[in-house]
């Protein structure tokens, strides 16, 4: 899809829909104005009658517009306009774009809103409409023979003053971002027969070779080599071999702090010999959410050419059920040295990122973001929309929790007090894999604290945002792809 800037009139722009906001207020002035009297004050009367309120992702099409080029209209809300966010923009964008994606090749012309008040730019309003008519017209339902939507063929945003420089610099990001976001929602979405630790490792050698990256990708031989041991026992229940990847970017100096962004892949949880019950297991294709997004998130970072080094590392690994199968009891022996008592073989997703933050600290990591799909307490406690935060460095916690707002991404901060890490201690070990059943996302994340040789580090906890469970107007269902964004705009500021 190509996403051109125009300053034609509304009324005079060709598509098949032509996209409009209006905030609460319902002010009909300047072309929004112009719009309603070519209309025959249709707006108006709308309005007047209270079919028309300018709520916020509000929905009101007029398939039979006359009077201007375009063929049908859709009115969108905004709420109100002093307390217009990124998120709530996002909202009733992907919204409208939702809407209109239900048939294939379908044109829109979209008017970019004139927003005063609230707390978004006129860059983030392009951007976030970039990444929406990126996005918002793909589903999970790519395997279905009738799609619920596609792809837009085409879309033109309408401005008062013409396209600047910041303009169209707003357009490339977003088209940019909702591209990775796209590549992060495919690999979470399809099924676990196409998606396991070879098929990512094979599709991550892709992107990099279609971006002139360096991809290495290391075998079971090599991870036994590399003494990956807690990585290992996870994977030996199952007839997928494991691998880990990383992708590697430099678009700085050798001199220049390096940035690991690790991501946790299992590619499929049945839970082990801790077998989850049927409803827990249907979605845990999804449990690869964090290997998926920092390979999104490279992928955009190397597009946009951030002046960062940036490694992705992918620990991928499938937790099956055999007569291999790691046990309850067992202890493993991390990458570190530090031995692990098994208390619960669905607890395998920090034991994957164990040896793999281990990794990317000897190889030269600065400053650490691990993104995972780690715990059902983190949505516990803080629903299925905002990420958990984790870390041994507040500076540079602040930092990621800064760009987290500024990409328009909800994420909550929770305590490391060091007494968390008195849950986690063994009679038999170092330590234990769980820590028992208070505190479930912050000692998972004491766990993860003891492989990062006290480097920077943050603990994305994505077990909620990373898969909607069901569509919304605004949001398709299944993986959204959250945190790519966040991602980059936190590579966008390392100095």
């Amino acid at each position: 899809m190509t996403i051109n800037v125009a300053t034609t009139p509304y009324h005079e722009a060709e598509a098949d829909w032509l996209i409009v906001t209006i905030d609460s207020s319902r002010n009909f002035d300047g072309p929004l104005g112009e719009l309603d009297r070519t209309l025959g004050g249709v707006l108006t009367r709308l309005s007047e009658s209270g079919d028309l309120t300018g709520k916020l992702a509000e929905l009101l099409p007029l398939p039979d517009a006359s009077g201007i080029a375009a063929q049908r209209l859709l009115v969108v809300g905004l709420g109100k306009a002093d307390e217009l966010t990124r998120p709530r923009f996002e909202k009733a964008a992907m919204a409208a774009v939702r809407s209109v994606s239900s048939k294939a090749d379908v044109s829109v012309a979209v008017a970019v809103p004139q927003v005063s008040g609230g707390d978004i730019s006129a860059e983030q309003i392009i951007e976030t409409l970039a990444i929406s008519l990126t996005v918002g017209g793909v589903g999970q339902d790519s395997l279905k023979a009738e799609r619920g939507h596609h792809p837009l063929a085409s879309a033109t945003l309408l401005v008062d003053d013409g396209a600047t420089s910041a303009t169209e610099a707003a357009v490339t990001h977003g088209v940019i971002l909702g591209e990775a976001i796209n590549l992060t929602r495919d690999l979470v979405n399809l099924p676990p027969q196409q998606i396991h630790p070879e098929s990512v490792a094979e599709r991550a050698q892709q992107v990099a070779a279609d971006l002139g990256l360096s991809c290495t990708v290391l075998n079971r031989k090599k991870l036994e080599a590399e003494k990956m041991g807690s990585l290992l026992a996870v994977a030996q229940g199952s007839d997928r071999p494991p691998r880990v990847v990383f992708v590697e970017y430099r678009g700085a100096g050798d001199d220049t702090p390096t940035l690991a962004i690790v991501g946790k892949g299992v590619t499929f949880d049945s839970g082990g010999l801790s077998l989850k019950p049927s409803d827990g297991m249907l979605t845990m294709k999804s449990d690869m959410a964090g290997s998926a997004t920092a390979l999104g998130a490279i992928a955009a970072i190397a597009r946009l050419k951030l002046p960062v080094n940036v490694t992705a590392y992918l620990g991928l690994v499938e937790n099956m059920v055999s007569g291999s199968s790691y046990k309850l009891g067992d202890i493993l022996t991390a990458r570190n040295g530090v031995t692990i008592e098994v208390q619960n073989t669905d607890a395998e997703g920090r034991l994957v990122l164990a040896d793999v933050l281990h990794y990317a600290v000897e190889r030269g990591a600065d400053r650490i973001i691990d993104l995972a799909t780690l715990t059902g307490a983190c949505v516990v406690a803080l629903g299925e929309d905002v990420t958990g935060a984790f870390s041994n460095d507040q500076d540079w916690c602040n930092q990621v929790l800064a760009a987290a707002s500024t990409a328009g991404e909800y994420v909550w901060q929770l305590p490391t007090f060091d007494f968390y890490a008195e849950l986690l201690k063994s009679d038999v070990a170092d330590c234990r894999n769980i820590g028992g059943r208070w505190g479930g996302a912050i000692t998972a994340a004491k766990f993860l604290e003891k492989f990062v040789d006290k480097k920077p580090w943050v603990h994305l906890d994505i077990a909620g945002p990373s898969f909607a469970s069901s569509n919304k107007p605004h949001r398709e269902g299944g993986a959204t792809g959250c945190m790519v964004r966040t991602l980059v705009e936190v590579a966008s500021s390392l100095k």
